[in-house]
């Protein structure tokens, strides 16, 4: 996201030590939580060795950071090929987007046994597809994505994440008994909140720890997400403030921002 100019916009600008992942909080860094680094692991054996793997857990828990942060730390960057899907796209469509992920563009030919004779070819040479909301794919897209995976001459790991994609894998036995990793990324238990929040942000290393305890169980609920647009609240109203202090007024009414009044 583009910084928009004045001085009191500045909290909009994307932070490219994320890895790429635009928030909206200036000097945010990834946390490497016991949830990162499960994520770090299996991202680098599946790339190594072309699996299949599933990475779900309920919205906002931090897997597309946690993903993204992973994909950037693997030795060959350059292999990895995101591809955007729509809602329920049909084989042709995803065909598509495959495509255009691996640069085929206009000249995928139009017949469907051409086509994906040339996605089997691009896929020769080692590379990491990642779809993010995989929930989206129906049956039929997910045995696509599987026949190109199994194909002898293909070499290819196969990242599908997003919230309920473990549910869509489910339906598809072929797919399913193929997954090498199921990845849950689940939400911070409150022991780990306070720690966490520190690491993401200095605003937060300052806060008394049972103001996070409060905010945690009246807002946050460990959800990664929340946390990261409570720190974007502060980190607006402090701008500028030579001595602002994060005490518990500011905090409600930053929580009251997100959900109302309390």
């Amino acid at each position: 996201m583009a910084e928009k100019g004045g001085g009191g916009q500045v909290f909009l600008r994307e932070q490219k030590h994320l890895a790429q992942v635009p928030v909206l909080v200036p000097g945010a860094q990834v946390v490497h939580t016991p949830a990162v680094r499960s994520v770090l692991r299996t991202v680098a054996h599946a790339a190594a060795v072309g699996a299949v793997v599933c990475l779900y857990g309920d919205a906002g828990q931090g897997k597309t950071v946690a993903l993204q942060y992973a994909l950037s730390q693997l030795p060959y960057p350059a292999r990895v090929r995101r591809v955007h899907v729509g809602v329920h796209p049909t084989v042709p469509e995803l065909r598509r987007v495959l495509a255009d992920a691996l640069e085929l563009g206009r000249r995928l030919p139009r017949g469907a046994g051409e086509a994906d004779l040339m996605l089997v070819n691009a896929l020769r040479q080692p590379r990491v597809l990642v779809l993010d909301e995989a929930q989206r794919l129906p049956g039929p897209a997910l045995e696509f994505l599987r026949g190109l995976w199994d194909h002898p001459d293909t070499d290819t790991a196969l990242v599908l994440a997003g919230a309920g994609s473990e549910r869509a894998l489910r339906r598809v036995p072929a797919l399913a008994s193929r997954v090498l990793t199921w990845e849950l990324v689940s939400r911070l238990r409150p022991g780990e909140v306070a720690a966490a929040m520190a690491a993401f942000h200095s605003l937060w290393e300052e806060v008394a720890e049972d103001d996070v305890v409060w905010v945690d169980e009246h807002v946050g609920h460990g959800n990664f997400r929340t946390w990261a647009k409570l720190t974007s609240h502060l980190t607006a109203e402090i701008y500028g403030k030579s001595r602002a202090v994060v005490d518990r007024r500011m905090l409600e009414r930053a929580c009251a921002r997100l959900m109302g009044p309390l």
